[in-house]
């Protein structure tokens, strides 16, 4: 089976071939991969059979016009290099080549592109990581709300924090560590460094970057975000607060208990 298949016309030809994101882990290590048929080292990027592979150190691969047991074979060898394994999320694409077509993205359709060079491939898989990254971290965000509305709605109810806290501390720090992977790793609103050198091909990227939005996803993820550190902050300053009110009433009967005993003892010493 192959994944490149061709349609003809009485003037034109059009090749398609698939594409996959896949997010495999928390990081993929890359260090020491070593390949004869290297196309790219950043990302690292290689032929497969009449496909490619782009691996992305944060975790995701993109395949693109390999055969199912092309990239079953890929996923198998890389199972040793994937730090913290994740169940996977998949994202599927087609990719239409035609040389005598610009480079374009129909709105919920196939990308076109005038012929798939290393360097148009590059500009594709990066859009593609970027895009199945945002899925998992969508659904991630997701997760946290569900923790978090019942909370709230518990707190405006009876004003007093619900139980279950630390669980939902421990959420809202897997949501928070959606933001250092944003920031830190995947850099979202960040262009391919192959741009640097072929600024040709940022009408591409723009328009793949249009087409996933990118950009509007991720700001929609940070919004979100900082709704979940407010919240954080909330439920640190009732924490806070429950705790100075039983250390202050600790404090309190603590003076009552002494000066009880004070009274106590200037009585029988006044008996006697």
């Amino acid at each position: 089976m192959t994944a490149v298949q061709t349609t003809n016309s009485a003037d034109t030809a059009t090749a398609r071939v698939s594409a996959r994101a896949l997010l495999l882990g928390e990081r993929i290590d890359t260090a020491g991969l070593e390949r004869s048929d290297v196309i790219a080292t950043l990302p690292l990027t290689f032929r497969v059979g009449d496909g490619a592979a782009t691996l992305f150190r944060y975790g995701v691969a993109v395949l693109i016009g390999l055969s199912p047991l092309q990239e079953d074979e890929v996923v198998r060898s890389l199972k040793a290099r994937v730090i913290g394994p994740l169940a996977p999320v998949d994202e599927a694409t087609t990719i239409e080549i035609n040389g005598t077509k610009e480079d374009q993205i129909a709105p919920g359709g196939p990308i076109s592109v005038r012929d798939l060079s290393p360097q148009r491939l590059l500009v594709i898989a990066d859009a593609l990581a970027k895009n199945v990254t945002l899925a998992r971290d969508e659904r991630e965000i997701a997760r946290v709300f569900e923790v978090i509305e019942p909370f709230a709605a518990g707190l405006a109810r009876t004003g007093k924090s619900p139980a279950g806290r630390r669980h939902m501390l421990r959420t809202i720090g897997q949501a928070l560590l959606v933001h250092h992977r944003m920031t830190g790793r995947v850099e979202v609103e960040d262009k391919p460094d192959v741009l640097w050198d072929h600024p040709h091909l940022e009408r591409l990227y723009t328009r793949l970057a249009d087409e996933y939005e990118l950009k509007e996803r991720a700001d929609a993820i940070s919004r979100k975000l900082e709704v979940i550190s407010d919240t954080a902050q909330a439920l640190i300053d009732i924490t806070d607060t429950e705790r100075s009110v039983r250390l202050e009433a600790t404090i309190v009967l603590l003076i009552v208990i002494e000066v009880v005993f004070s009274v106590y003892d200037l009585f029988f010493r006044v008996v006697k």
